[in-house]
């Protein structure tokens, strides 16, 4: 990419791409002109043959602390209410995304931050992360970037109830228990392990992955019925692709299949 960003290090891997927040003087917060390079970020990569993103924070002690604190101050109430529906729209775009989004979350992970990486399709978080959701306790809002929605849908009724209604920090080892995360690395490894797992999905077949996140999505919204009317022609489409042909045969050759997302 040759773009440049104020507030994003963009480090082009070709089929991945590294993505800092950063902002390490303001915890990595999520400003309004943050918004707006993520925006532009997502739409310019999905025009590429990048397939996956890695996201972290800046600095060793932040991946991102909520929102910007000095912005949110000098909302009024017709503003702040166009910020919330702006970055609920961009995590719903996230989401939604053909790309696939890993969160390394390197430090501390609350408030906005941590409604960031339940956007993002995997989570990796270091051994000494802590996630938790202040808005309730601290602030005296819900957590209302999709929190109340994704964390649930995560964990669980009961664990989404006492993690929101509670605050309590929930440490990466924990995380990983209640399925909030897919993995815990140690610090010095997080990097490489957030790779691994981005290079895993950018080396499987892009229609086939853009079709299976789309379809596991919808489970959210839809009916067993409707989700597999849904799943079967996600299937009818990857049968028809030369990926399909390209997966059979390297299995029969014994070798890596190299796709074309074709």
């Amino acid at each position: 990419m040759s773009k440049e960003y104020t507030r994003l290090l963009v480090d082009d891997q070709g089929d991945i791409c590294w993505v800092t927040i950063n902002r390490p003087g303001d915890r990595n917060s999520i400003d309004s002109a943050l918004m707006s390079e993520l925006e532009d970020l997502l739409a310019t990569i999905e025009k590429t043959a990048t397939r996956a993103i890695a996201f972290s924070g800046a600095g060793d002690t932040y991946f991102i602390g909520g929102a910007d604190g000095v912005e949110m101050m000098q909302c009024d109430p017709e503003s702040g209410q166009a910020f919330s529906v702006r970055i609920q729209n961009l995590f719903n775009r996230m989401e939604a995304s053909p790309l696939i989004l890993v969160a390394a979350i390197n430090g501390l992970c609350f408030g906005g931050g941590f409604e960031f990486a339940m956007a993002c399709d995997l989570r990796v978080a270091a051994k000494d992360a802590k996630l938790w959701v202040t808005e309730v306790v601290n602030v005296g809002l819900i957590p209302g970037w999709g929190g109340t929605q994704r964390l649930p849908r995560l964990v669980g009724i009961g664990r989404a109830k006492e993690i929101i209604l509670t605050g309590r920090q929930i440490p990466a080892d924990e995380a990983l228990e209640i399925g909030l995360v897919n993995k815990v690395a140690p610090s010095d490894e997080l990097h490489s392990e957030a790779l691994f797992m981005a290079q895993q999905t950018a080396d499987a077949a892009p229609i086939a992955v853009r079709l299976a996140k789309k379809t596991i999505n919808m489970s959210y919204d839809v009916t067993l019925e409707e989700g597999n009317k849904e799943e079967l022609e996600a299937l009818l489409e990857t049968t028809a692709s030369e990926d399909f042909g390209i997966g059979v045969t390297a299995i029969f050759q014994k070798s890596k299949p190299k796709f074309k997302g074709k």
